[in-house]
């Protein structure tokens, strides 16, 4: 896990101070090396700061060479199969001089180019410059736990791992109009309809599962390498089979992303995906190796999960646990830091406990820690998912349907909330309402209180825009949209910047395209059976986990007292300088009181 940042200038030299101005910003994600390279004509710089968590030496120090000499590379993440594909690269011929999974990269490339990408299992955004055909080769993992961001002009491209190194090069700061358009009124943090579009305007992500090539007269190309099939199902496969399976897969995504020459901990909130994840760590890692946990805990709360993390670490061996409570007063303290380390708008304080937990694990050493994220997104864990699925076999199944809204009666005794699904239909598998709604949207006055007091000049350039907000007409439609357009994006820059803030590795083993892959290619009644979310999972860990976490119904997380927390004193006064700044600025023409961590998130960040 690194911090990586480059340019190839187009008509004029790279500055070399510039390029180490950016790898210096970087340097809570690299602390531990710094490495810059210039070709000979100066054309392309790129430049390193390391994290070391494979091979600790000097031999993997980046930029780093090919044996040939013909690539050079910038890397940040990890393939946790290179152990693997360093087997089959030898039987090939290829040798390899350090215990890297780098070295391995820039082998793999060299042999299969842009398809070598299909071979990878990690979390990787890299950067390698083609010495002989002189192009630069970009490419980011398939789900976008890796950051890459990049700036296009007439004199050069630049890229870096986050966007506070491209304001080191000078790059202008501009605010998206658009996005603060999306954001108040819809409260959208990523646009559907341009997923490497950001806040900043002529900033730009490079997206999950593609990758880009630019050469010296400035030609850029993007493709997608990747794509999980949501129609591919195989109705054939028994649950036990299909539990044996997952299991299988989830257990070996768990062993690779262990793979370390440090220490690895553990997040845990007492959910069901971090417990799991726990559980299965317990089974899987060696006989005498301890395994520290982190958990948020919030005392007087409701919410806290305290008792379902102590089930975990009584029914588990082994484990070293640490909570930390995070408070209303730290919140306050670190949110400077969390604002600073985010680089764009987040959607509320529960991230402070989150890097909290970052702070705390490398306060005891861990520098890689596995995290649950990314279950709820492919395995239907979100209430959306149930009304998604609803919806469809309302339409497709009526005799399911039924049964599914007396299960879900019973589980959380209360009736399905009742929806109209004629209409809900229309908007959901048709563009009729779609259309409808955005004629009458382009229509109104800019100052009509449709648009929430955002200034008239910035709705009168955005009125007419689509909608950034898209309604999938079936459950594996939605899941797609949640695990590869836009659900997950937020949580995984919110986790990558609070990790690297404090010089630590996450790793998601859920977010495993192999596992990912077997889940789609599944009934949907295995998702989602008699009301209960995540029934996949639940039967593949119920003889594993404490029945309480197993069959939980209600979903917590690392999730704060925030609505006590915003009563504060000191929030109604930065909610009330955040409406002033932005009145002055143009941005809005009036304040409403349900928006207030909006303002305060856009006056922090224009």
């Amino acid at each position: 896990m690194c911090g990586i940042a480059g340019v190839l200038s187009f008509n004029e030299p790279v500055d070399l101070a510039q390029l180490k101005n950016m790898t210096d910003i970087l340097i809570h994600r690299g602390p531990d090396d710094e490495g810059h390279w210039l070709s000979d004509d100066k054309s392309i710089g790129l430049g390193h700061r390391r994290l070391s968590i494979l091979d600790l030496s000097d031999s993997g120090k980046q930029p780093m060479h090919s044996l040939n000499n013909r690539y050079v590379i910038t890397f940040n993440g990890e393939i946790y199969n290179y152990i693997e594909l360093r087997k089959s690269l030898q039987k090939k011929g290829y040798q390899f001089h350090t215990n890297t999974d780098t070295e391995v990269l820039l082998a793999i490339y060299d042999l299969k180019k842009e398809n070598c990408l299909g071979e990878l299992d990690g979390m990787f955004a890299f950067a390698i410059w083609d010495k002989i055909e002189r192009k630069l080769f970009c490419a980011r993992d398939r789900f976008g736990e890796k950051p890459f961001y990049y700036y296009k002009g007439k004199n050069k491209f630049i890229f870096a791992s986050e966007i506070k190194a491209l304001w080191a090069n000078n790059i202008r700061k501009e605010v998206s109009n658009k996005f603060i358009y999306d954001y108040l009124l819809y409260n959208t943090l990523q646009d559907n309809n341009n997923m490497k579009s950001c806040f900043y305007c002529n900033v730009y992500k490079l997206e999950p599962s593609h990758y880009m090539t630019i050469n010296l007269n400035g030609n850029l190309t993007t493709n997608r390498y990747w794509d999980v099939k949501t129609s591919k199902i195989n109705h054939n496969i028994k649950l036990e089979h299909a539990k044996e399976e997952f299991l299988s897969l989830f257990k070996d995504s768990i062993s690779k992303r262990l793979r370390s020459d440090v220490a690895v901990g553990s997040s845990l909130s007492g959910g069901l995906d971090s417990s799991s994840i726990v559980s299965l760590i317990d089974q899987l890692k060696t006989k005498n190796q301890p395994q520290k946990t982190f958990s948020a805990r919030f005392k007087d709360f409701e919410r806290d999960e305290g008792y379902f993390i102590k089930k975990v670490i009584e029914k588990t061996k082994g484990i070293d646990p640490y909570e930390i409570y995070p408070t209303k007063n730290s919140v306050i303290n670190n949110l400077s830091k969390v604002i600073y380390h985010q680089d764009e708008p987040f959607g509320s304080m529960s991230i402070s406990a989150q890097y909290e937990v970052m702070k705390l694990a490398k306060s005891k050493n861990i520098t890689v820690l596995l995290d649950g994220q990314g279950a709820d997104e492919f395995l239907a864990g979100y209430s959306t998912s149930i009304e998604s699925y609803y919806h469809q076999i309302y339409k497709t199944d009526r005799l399911r349907y039924i049964q599914e809204l007396k299960s879900y009666e019973k589980l959380y005794n209360r009736p399905f909330p009742k929806i109209n699904f004629k209409n809900k239909l229309k908007s959901y598998s048709d563009n009729t309402f779609q259309k409808f709604a955005h004629f009458r949207r382009k229509n109104l006055s800019p100052n009509n209180s449709y648009f929430l007091g955002i200034h008239s000049d910035i709705v009168e350039q955005n009125q007419a825009n689509l909608n950034p907000i898209h309604k999938p007409s079936n459950l594996k439609e939605h899941l797609h949209s949640s695990l590869i357009n836009n659900g997950i994006s937020g949580l995984l820059r919110y986790a990558d910047r609070n990790s690297m803030a404090n010089s630590v590795e996450v790793r998601l083993p859920f977010l495993s395209h192999n596992l990912i892959e077997f889940v789609f290619s599944l009934p949907d009644h295995f998702l989602i059976n008699n009301a209960w979310t995540k029934y996949i999972l639940r039967t593949c860990m119920e003889n594993i986990l404490p029945k309480e976490i197993t069959w939980r119904k209600d979903k917590v997380g690392f999730e704060p007292p925030i609505n006590n927390w915003m009563t504060d004193k000191l929030f109604a006064e930065m909610t009330n300088d955040s409406i002033s700044k932005l009145q002055k600025n143009k941005i809005i023409s009036s304040a409403r009181p349900n928006l207030s961590w909006q303002y305060i998130m856009l006056a922090n960040y224009i």
